[in-house]
């Protein structure tokens, strides 16, 4: 945020360590990346894990609803984000990035029915500049009977290394289902606003009309509205929003290090999950908050 923090904070409601809830079911490193608030659920992916883990929205130890559900290692260790179409009742996560040819580097989305069993691979049709940064967040909306997937990029304008750093240039690019045979066209780019000074972008989640946006880095959450075009959703957003920060500790230190995934609760609560803190952090503020699931309230209504 360039420095400079919003003034309002979010304000905690429940968190819990991910391990608690799953007894050891999935280990014990658990590198949250994504999750999906449907129905009574919350769906949580890993960046080290091919799995996809189910958690009662309660988030009690031990409720039989919270379940793993093993997936096979296939094209990469772990997922970025994961999003829901009701219409069809699938299930996409997003790889970040994969080498498609020689220099050529495109995320990749895995398909699950709604019973989370694999379906298919496909391309995102977006070139991006390194295989470590790519496309971060991933949610899903419905056009004209269609399904549309809006990822986020890493880097500010889509570019990795200290020009993705300089704030002022978060893009959303939204991909079209191209038919029966499958794979995402490129349709189109939100823009976040030039005000905007976030310094990465980890995720995003859309509901009706609200957009959450999440950054790792600057510890925050933005909060905007995409414009109507009548029932329509237009690749654009309203105004500039609003942001807020995460709650720190007592001496104004930041302990939420590693928010990585984020999805809409209701009009004023969000869901979000942390990363692990690397290891040998000098940060070890944020040890406590790493490898959980927290649920926050939005001070202001949007």
């Amino acid at each position: 945020m360039g420095g400079r923090a919003p003034a309002v904070e979010l304000r905690l409601e429940q968190e819990s360590k991910l391990v608690d809830l799953l007894d050891g079911a999935a280990g014990r490193r658990l590198e949250a990346s994504g999750v999906l608030t449907t129905g009574d659920t919350f769906y949580v992916v890993f960046d080290n894990l091919p799995h996809i883990v189910a958690l009662d929205r309660s988030l009690v130890a031990g409720a039989p609803e919270n379940r793993l559900f093993p997936q096979e290692r296939r094209e990469a260790e772990g997922f970025e984000d994961i999003a829901h179409d009701p219409a069809s009742d699938r299930f996409f996560t997003l790889i970040e990035g994969l080498p498609a040819r020689p220099g050529t580097y495109h995320a990749k989305v895995h398909q699950y029915d709604g019973s989370l069993r694999f379906l298919r691979s496909d391309w995102l049709d977006f070139p991006l500049p390194d295989v470590n940064k790519g496309l971060e967040g991933l949610t899903c909306l419905r056009r004209n009977d269609r399904t549309c997937l809006l990822a986020v990029c890493e880097g500010n304008r889509c570019r990795s290394g200290s020009a993705g750093r300089r704030p002022g240039g978060g893009r959303i690019q939204v991909f079209t289902e191209a038919g029966r045979r499958g794979g995402w066209a490129h349709s189109g780019t939100v823009r976040l606003p030039r005000t905007l000074e976030f310094e990465d972008y980890s995720s995003i989640s859309v509901a009706g009309d609200r957009l959450a946006v999440l950054s790792q880095a600057s510890s925050a959450l933005w909060i905007g509205r995409l414009r109507r075009d009548g029932a329509e959703l237009v690749d654009e957003v309203v105004d500039d929003g609003a942001v807020f920060r995460f709650p720190t500790d007592s001496r104004g230190r930041t302990v939420y290090r590693t928010v990585e995934g984020v999805s809409w609760l209701g009009d004023d609560r969000v869901v979000v999950v942390s990363d692990k803190v690397k290891p040998g952090s000098a940060e070890r503020s944020g040890r406590a908050k790493d490898q959980s699931i927290h649920i926050f309230t939005i001070p202001t209504a949007q």
